[in-house]
C-alpha cells in the first residue's frame, strides 16, 4: 500500500486536477488561448493519475466496510464472496498504489535503452563547428573502445570542413548510463589554426544524449505531424540536390521540428527524421514526467552560451574539467582519443549517489 506522504501527495494531486479542470471550462469559454493551452497541457499530464488517487481512496474505504462485515459475518458463503472481494479489491489497490508510486517517484527505467547522441555547434562560429567535429570523433573513438555500435543519423558539416550539427545512435550494454551526462554545453578554450597572433579563443558546442524509444515505448499519432518535402541543399550526389527528397517533420502539440536532407530517398529521410523526433519527444516527456511541469528540450542544454558550460576543454593546459562534480583530468589528449571511462564513470556514480 502506500504511505502517509504518498497518500497526501496523492490528494493533492487530485484536487489541482478538479482545479484545472474549472480553470480550463472559464478560460475554453474566452477562445484557445496560450493560458488555456498551457493549463490542458498540465491537466493531460496529471489527469489519469489523480483519477487513480480517488479510485485508490474508493477502494481502501470499501475494504475498510468489507473487514467490518467479515468480522461480524455468519453465514460462511457470505464469507467467502466477502474475503474473495476484499482480495480482489487489495489487488487492484496494489496496482494502483505502484503506479502512484511510479509517478511520484519515478524510478530510471530507460537505463538499458539505446541513445541518440546530438551534437552542435554553438558559440564561437567556425572554431565552435570544429570542436563540434572533435567531440563527435572522441564519442565515436569511445564507442570503438566499448564496443557499442555507433551510426550517423543526421549530418550538417559547415563550410571548413567542422559540423553545424550531428544525429548519432548509440547501441551498447551501459551506453545510456555512461553517456547520458553528456548533456549541456562543452566549453573550449585553445588556439585555433587560423588564429596568427598565438591566442587562446574560447567556443562552444552542445550535447544532448536521449533514449531512443521503440514505437511501443511511444505512439505518435499521424495527425499530430505535419510533414514537408522540399528539394536538399548542400553537398549531395546527383540526385540528392535535384529531387525533392528533404525532409522537414513537424510535431503540432508540442512544436518539436526535426529536419533530414542526407539520403537521396525522401522515405529513408523521413524515417530517419521520425526516429529522432520520437527520441526527443520521449526525453521531454521524461521531462515533464519527473518536474510534474513542462520543460522545453533547451533545458537540457541551455542557450549554447559559453557561460552555461558543464564542461571545459583547455588545450593549452592538457586539462579537461566537469564543473558539476567538479572533476578535473590532466589527460585531455587521451580523452579526446576516446578514452572517456576516467571522466565518465566517476560522473556516472556522482549522479548516482
Amino acid at each position: 500500500m502506500v504511505d502517509d506522504v504518498l497518500i497526501k501527495k496523492a490528494a493533492e494531486l487530485s484536487n489541482e486536477s478538479k482545479e484545472l479542470y474549472e480553470q480550463i471550462q472559464k478560460e475554453s469559454s474566452k477562445g484557445f488561448s496560450e493560458e488555456a493551452k498551457a493549463l490542458f497541457k498540465r491537466y493531460n499530464l496529471i489527469k489519469k493519475t489523480a483519477e487513480q488517487a480517488d479510485e485508490y481512496n474508493k477502494i481502501t474505504l470499501d475494504i475498510k466496510d468489507l473487514d467490518k462485515l467479515v468480522k461480524a459475518e455468519t453465514n460462511e458463503a457470505l464469507l467467502e464472496m466477502e474475503l474473495e472481494e476484499i482480495n480482489s479489491l487489495k489487488t487492484k489497490a496494489s496496482k494502483i498504489a505502484k503506479d502512484l508510486r511510479d509517478f511520484f517517484y519515478p524510478k530510471e527505467n530507460i537505463q538499458d535503452k539505446d541513445i541518440l547522441l546530438e551534437i552542435r555547434a554553438a558559440t564561437g562560429g567556425e572554431e565552435a563547428a570544429l570542436f563540434a567535429l572533435d567531440l563527435f570523433k572522441m564519442y565515436n573513438k569511445y564507442a570503438l573502445n566499448k564496443n557499442f555500435k555507433f551510426e550517423v543519423i543526421s549530418l550538417s558539416a559547415s563550410s571548413s570542413g567542422g559540423l553545424k550539427e550531428v544525429v548519432v545512435s548509440v547501441k551498447g550494454e551501459g551506453a545510456y548510463r555512461l553517456l547520458r551526462n553528456e548533456s549541456g554545453v562543452h566549453r573550449v578554450q585553445r588556439i585555433p589554426a587560423t588564429e596568427t597572433q598565438g591566442r587562446v579563443h574560447t567556443s562552444a558546442a552542445t550535447v544532448a544524449v536521449m533514449p531512443e524509444p521503440e514505437e511501443v515505448d511511444l505512439k505518435i499519432d499521424a495527425e499530430d505531424l505535419r510533414i514537408d518535402v522540399y528539394r536538399s541543399s548542400g553537398h549531395g550526389g546527383q540526385s540528392v540536390n535535384t529531387t525533392d527528397s528533404a525532409v522537414r517533420v513537424t510535431h503540432i502539440p508540442t512544436g518539436l521540428v526535426v529536419t533530414c536532407q542526407d539520403e537521396k530517398s525522401q522515405h529513408k529521410n523521413k524515417a530517419k527524421a521520425l526516429r529522432i523526433l520520437r527520441s526527443r519527444l520521449l526525453s521531454k516527456m521524461e521531462a515533464d514526467k519527473k518536474s510534474l511541469e513542462a520543460q522545453s528540450r533547451k533545458s537540457m542544454v541551455g542557450s549554447g552560451d559559453r557561460s552555461e558550460k558543464i564542461r571545459t576543454y583547455n588545450f593549452p593546459q592538457g586539462r579537461i574539467t566537469d564543473h558539476r562534480a567538479g572533476i578535473t583530468i590532466h589527460k585531455l589528449a587521451s580523452v579526446m582519443d576516446g578514452n572517456l571511462d576516467e571522466l565518465l564513470i566517476p560522473l556516472a556514480n556522482y549522479f548516482e549517489s
